[in-house]
């Protein structure tokens, strides 16, 4: 069925046409009282609509659901069918990413985490700069609270580095009990190997070709990829460092997560210091 306003516009049309007034709405069904009939709607969604084109230009990979919990804390409380509306009556959509091959997401990840510092997983990400630098960045995350606790940034990463980054944070946010990964070089090192040994940290390697296993892990990859490494530009190794640290913190303590219940990872340490783990759990 045609909107009652698609039909005004198309009275205006046909008197645009030579059409009478009274022709046109008798014709396309359209009370002749509603013809200077101005909606409020456009006036009130105005300002949300302003704001929203305004978070969708600073945060380009997000889409509505996201810009709701952003629109939500600048106080335009709404549903999310009106924030689902008002982006496609804008047009502000999120340009697709490119098909990726499907691995199975039906079985369930081994060692699932239970608190905080319960399992860490660490992986490298590859990206390149302007000037031809290459870039090897170490991740690594805690697995429940989806705090991202480092993202070393340099051109060759091995093991010994690992070791200090590791060390670097048990210091400030205590050992975890198990470290999740794959078996590249640097993670089955016997000095790491040894490392873990002496901190009482077990590992959790992931079968060959099964990613699915570090479900987690490739989720955060993915999302340091496409709202980080393919919107930013580095023009050096230097540059790579202070862009991707500031998008880490912007990770922990401004994005909000859906697993988490649109919290962020520093809202949700927050909630679990204050209460038990299974109470956050359940309104998540």
């Amino acid at each position: 069925m045609v909107s009652a306003q698609a039909r005004r516009r198309q009275v205006t049309y046909a008197r645009q046409r030579g059409v009478s007034s009274r022709r046109a709405c008798a014709l396309l069904s359209v009370a002749r009282s509603t013809l200077g009939y101005e909606s409020r709607l456009a006036a009130k969604d105005a300002p949300v609509v302003a704001a929203m084109r305004e978070l969708s230009a600073q945060y380009p990979r997000f889409g509505y659901r996201r810009i709701h919990v952003f629109l939500g804390r600048r106080g335009h409380e709404m549903s999310t069918d009106r924030a689902h509306r008002l982006w496609r009556q804008e047009g502000l959509q999120v340009p697709r990413k490119r098909p990726r091959r499907r691995i199975s997401t039906g079985r369930p990840r081994p060692l699932l985490p239970v608190r905080i510092n319960h399992v860490w997983t660490y992986d490298f990400v590859f990206d390149g700069c302007a000037n031809g630098q290459q870039l090897k960045c170490l991740t690594v995350v805690d697995e429940y609270s989806r705090d991202c606790l480092a993202i070393d940034v340099a051109g060759s990463i091995r093991s010994g580095r690992v070791i200090e980054i590791l060390a670097r944070l048990v210091s400030i946010h205590g050992a975890p009990q198990y470290l999740r990964s794959d078996h590249g070089p640097e993670f089955v090192a016997t000095a790491l190997l040894r490392w873990l040994s002496t901190a009482n940290i077990e590992t959790a390697l992931i079968e060959p070709g099964k990613p699915w296993q570090n479900g987690l892990g490739e989720s955060f990859n993915g999302k340091f990829r496409d709202e980080c490494l393919s919107m930013e530009w580095f023009r050096n190794r230097t540059d790579a460092k202070i862009v991707i640290e500031a998008w880490r913190r912007h990770y922990n303590e401004v994005r909000p997560h859906s697993s988490l219940g649109n919290l962020t990872p520093a809202e949700f340490k927050k909630a679990v210091s204050s209460t038990r783990p299974e109470q956050v759990i359940l309104q998540v």
